[in-house]
């Protein structure tokens, strides 16, 4: 049975991935699903109800992959960031405190699922794919010189608390609002500026020997 419905969620997220047709269902009057709020939505799921998990996942699996695209920078691995996000996000529904709140929670989901992608491709890429190509004119200690302080940039954002490294990563590198941020985590937009302006701060500060 478990294996039956956790095929069956990875249909539902991958059909919502490919942006497949319409929710139709056997009954040949209107989906009241459809309509229904998010928290309803979240509650029937929560018991089981993988339709109205399909509903959640044709909602709001556009926003969640646009922010992991955002993040990563690749469309195919927010793809299966969120695939794989809304797996297990299904597997802890019972976790949901708060019905209402399943955007926020399915984006704290996909945001951990994406900061892990990005630690995963630090540690397995070759280092070149994540440093700007060298000029002809730079020399190989300039080079090396460079590389370092891409080590020490990542290494002094692993050391951040996640919450300002979240902050900092949608800001910095995918270019959102404090609003946009706000939205994404579930906090106000005065918790943002905050993290944001601590994490600039502790960044300066492990950064001072490469200025």
């Amino acid at each position: 049975m478990v294996v039956t419905e956790s095929r069956r969620v990875a249909s539902i997220a991958a059909r919502e991935r490919e942006g497949g047709a319409a929710i139709t269902t056997d009954d040949p009057r209107p989906d009241p699903l459809l309509d229904a709020s998010d928290a309803t939505l979240a509650a029937r799921a929560r018991d089981g109800d993988i339709h109205a998990y399909e509903v959640i996942a044709r909602r709001h699996g556009p926003l969640m992959r646009v922010y992991a695209a955002r993040l990563l920078g690749a469309d195919a691995d927010s793809d299966d960031v969120v695939q794989d996000a809304f797996l297990t996000a299904w597997r802890r529904l019972a976790d949901l405190e708060n019905p209402a709140q399943i955007r926020n929670w399915l984006m704290r989901i996909v945001s951990n699922k994406s900061i892990d992608r990005l630690r995963a491709r630090r540690e397995h890429d070759d280092i070149d794919a994540w440093d700007p190509p060298a000029r002809r004119s730079q020399t190989p200690d300039r080079v090396v010189e460079a590389r370092l302080q891409m080590d020490a940039m990542w290494s002094a954002l692993e050391r951040l608390p996640l919450d300002q490294r979240r902050c900092w990563l949608l800001r910095e590198t995918a270019g959102y609002s404090y609003t946009e941020i706000a939205e994404a985590l579930g906090m106000s937009v005065s918790t943002v500026r905050g993290r944001i302006a601590r994490a600039r701060t502790f960044l300066i500060t492990e950064m001072e020997a490469w200025r």
